[in-house]
């Protein structure tokens, strides 16, 4: 990495991802740190963004609202810094999963059976063609959080009401049954995929940071036609979102062997024992490597004049 480069590395944020997003942080930090790099730590609280006046890069280690959702990155495109993973409209629309639903569908994607509903149906009319049980996911909203599984009827409303207390839309799928898998899209290429055995009825919330609730095997255990099937699904779902550096693709397949896309994650987990670094790391790439990579990335996009230093306060 260049000498004492200045890399700010933005974590915390407001959303109910925060506390991941604060180990992702301290984790690239340090990362970074062993590079050579001189990093500044920025929590982030609310929607106000302090930035050191020197920096030269921004490292994206928030997830959900405000951090994942293009606002951010749109602040530091006006900023003329740049930053790693995708950009605003590319952010927005994986991040708002009815939004992603509508690509994948026009870009003939294979993705689960879904329809919308408003926090306060009563009706459920939307529901009506869909097969049980159906999983409720607020429709911006990250880390499984606010994901419901329901089973019968009777229990779709209190599920609605939960969802809803993290956004008034919600997308409402049909379960697929069978195996879960994630594969990363790093640049114009795939890393190993990886798949993901909860021992919860579901990859929920807290499943995925709970230890010793999930299993992950990498590289997955499955035939080379089903992987290449795989890999090529994923980059189709990362690019006709308009995504760039990398992204992290979940699929099902289910027991017929047919694939289909549940979402695009534009800034995954970054701690060590992340997915992502866990795949890099079966592709031979150290996390700091990882980390090095993704801030040249983003140095690379810098216009000829170079990028402007931030102001010390920005709000959206």
């Amino acid at each position: 990495m260049d000498d004492r480069l200045q890399v700010a590395v933005l974590m915390g944020g407001p959303s109910a991802e925060r506390e991941v997003s604060l180990r992702s942080g301290a984790a690239v930090a340090a990362a970074l740190e062993r590079t050579g790099a001189a990093v500044a730590r920025v929590d982030v609280r609310g929607t106000v963004l302090k930035l050191p006046a020197d920096v030269d890069v921004v490292f994206v280690a928030l997830h959900g609202t405000f951090g994942e959702d293009g606002t951010v990155q749109r602040l530091l495109e006006e900023l003329g810094l740049p930053y790693t993973f995708s950009d605003a409209a590319a952010s927005a629309r994986a991040f708002d999963k009815i939004a992603a639903k509508e690509a994948f569908v026009a870009a003939g994607i294979s993705t689960p059976r879904w329809a919308v509903v408003e926090r306060t149906d009563r009706q459920f009319v939307p529901l009506r063609s869909l097969r049980w049980p159906l999983v409720i996911k607020p429709a911006r909203q990250g880390s499984s959080v606010g994901i419901e599984l329901v089973e019968k009827p009777e229990d779709l409303q209190h599920a609605c009401l939960v969802a809803g207390q993290y956004d008034d839309r919600l997308l409402v799928e049909e379960r697929i049954a069978g195996r879960e898998f994630t594969v990363a899209v790093m640049d114009e290429r795939t890393l190993p995929v990886i798949e993901v055995r909860s021992k919860r009825t579901f990859f929920d919330y807290e499943a995925k940071y709970t230890k010793g609730e999930t299993d992950y095997l990498v590289p997955a255990p499955v035939a080379e036609a089903t992987r290449e099937r795989m890999q090529a699904l994923a980059r189709q779902a990362h690019e006709c979102l308009g995504c760039r550096d990398l992204s992290r693709v979940d699929m099902m397949m289910d027991g017929a062997g047919e694939l289909f896309v549940l979402e695009v994650n534009t800034v995954p987990g970054f701690t060590e024992t992340s997915l992502v670094p866990k795949a890099a790391l079966a592709d031979g790439m150290s996390f700091d490597r990882l980390c090095g990579h993704l801030v040249r990335r983003a140095l690379a996009r810098r216009s000829r004049e170079g990028s402007r230093r931030a102001p010390a306060l920005v709000t959206a």
